[in-house]
């Protein structure tokens, strides 16, 4: 099974069988779900839904499927046609729009496309409003309009830009001391719309740029998802060309990784720390992000005079606590920033601003910055278990093992020990538990997942 409903949207490969793949029936399907659930849900005489899409190959056959399906329920369309995630989030609330739809499968390989659903704030769904639309596709609950009342499409390419102004006109956002810096940069774009989008930004800001992989053609040159082992030409490419540091996003733009000017990986997790750091130091205050991110953001926080809380995974729950506790900033370890200065989404946009002012001021290598934060590192790993094997109980066994530690059970079991902790997450689609450590070192964090996947494997009697 490659097509996968959850309460965030549909995503899935592109071919196939019905309900097996992303087929243009399924494409169909949840966009008339998503569309019937905002009529019975908005007591509006006309909807309006903003659209926007990634570069992949399969993005304009999906993309004019959406529309024209959102056009039979009587809904407008604001059509954005390429663009980003963030930017998408941007434009929803910017033009009162009821809701809308980003057609991208993020850092999923070319194969993928989905549908991500967001609300009239331009943030994600709550469960609970995915659930309805799940329930919706399911029963097949349409109800089309007739000839006299279909939507109609209004487009409009300039959202890119006016995303990059919003970005530019943040207070924190320091362009002149960013020109005087003079940076040079090397952004791998993954042939998508990140190869659009950062280097204007860059340029508005007065940075060189050095363009990799910025033909959005959706043929990506590597595996989309920005971990060090897929980065290999951007790192050679940084050192050859004496660039400060490198970018690198993924094919919609909501997550960021950085290259240091020696090559080395800055380390997804501490794009949030950096940013939160600068964020921080101009405007105390608190910060949010999920369970299975560093705990140098905690530590960083702290040092700043703020407090630090921990969500479930996904984005929609980092939102949620960052809005009840009031966080200045936030995100996850995989390099998505959240500022709500601007909006409720991960925007590898705003990293990269708050990142460009924060090195300007510091006046220091990105490495020495690098180094200026708490060392940890991450092991990430699974176990994988027999369907017969009852997942809920082991990690209910596990976490009375360790009833004596600072232990957190609202998104599977997160076990605290003074250096370093583990998360154990049950996947949703298969039996397998996600094992994830952090410790000082990572010889430390590697021997916690082993010791860890030997005491569930003794549990589970295997």
């Amino acid at each position: 099974m490659t097509l996968i409903k959850s309460i965030s949207g549909i995503r899935g490969t592109i071919g196939g069988k019905v309900g097996d793949n992303l087929t243009p029936v399924d494409a169909v399907k949840f966009a008339s779900a998503y569309g019937t659930f905002l009529k019975n849900n908005i007591a509006k005489d006309k909807l309006t839904v903003v659209i926007g899409r990634d570069a992949r190959i399969s993005g304009p056959m999906i993309h004019n499927l959406v529309v024209n399906t959102l056009i039979g329920l009587g809904i407008d369309v604001i059509d954005l046609g390429l663009s980003t995630t963030p930017t998408v989030e941007v434009a929803v609330p910017l033009e009162k729009a009821d809701g809308g739809i980003i057609l991208t499968a993020s850092h999923n390989p070319k194969q993928w496309n989905a549908l991500k659903l967001l609300n009239a704030k331009g943030e994600f769904l709550s469960g609970a409003d995915g659930a309805k639309i799940l329930e919706i596709a399911e029963a097949e609950a349409f109800d089309f309009s007739d000839v006299d009342s279909l939507g109609e499409v209004i487009s409009n390419d300039a959202y890119m830009d006016i995303h990059i102004d919003e970005v530019l006109n943040l207070p924190l956002v320091d362009i002149e001391a960013v020109k005087e810096a003079k940076f040079k940069v090397v952004v791998d774009g993954v042939n998508s719309s990140g190869g659009i989008i950062i280097p204007k930004l860059l340029k508005l800001m007065g940075v060189e740029v050095v363009e990799l992989y910025c033909e959005p053609n959706g043929h990506f040159p590597h595996n989309p998802e920005p971990l060090k082992e897929h980065l290999t030409d951007i790192s050679e490419l940084v050192v050859k060309e004496k660039a400060d540091f490198g970018i690198v996003v993924d094919p919609d733009v909501d997550r960021l990784a950085f290259i240091s000017e020696d090559g080395e990986m800055f380390g997804e997790e501490y794009t949030l720390v950096a940013c939160a750091d600068y964020v921080l130091s101009k405007t105390p205050g608190n910060t949010v992000s999920n369970m299975s991110s560093s705990r140098a953001l905690r530590d960083v926080t702290k040092a700043h005079g703020g407090s630090y809380e921990a969500s479930a995974v996904g984005e929609v729950n980092v939102v949620e606590l960052m809005k009840k506790n009031n966080a200045i900033i936030g995100g996850e370890g995989n390099g998505g920033i959240i500022y709500p200065e601007l909006h409720y989404g991960r925007d590898s946009l705003v990293g990269v601003a708050l990142f460009l002012t924060h090195l300007a001021n510091k006046k220091m290598p990105v490495s020495a910055l690098r180094a200026s934060y708490p060392e940890y590192y991450m092991s990430k790993n699974k176990i994988e278990l027999t369907p017969q094997i009852d997942v809920d109980a082991i990690l209910t066994q596990m976490t009375e093992k360790y009833k004596n530690e600072d232990i957190s059970t609202i998104d599977g079991v997160k076990i605290d020990f003074a250096t370093e902790w583990v998360h154990l997450r049950k996947s949703n689609t298969e039996p397998i538990i996600r094992i994830y450590t952090e410790a000082p070192s990572q010889d430390a964090a590697d021997k916690l997942a082993l010791r860890i996947i030997d005491e569930i494997k003794m549990i589970a009697g295997i």
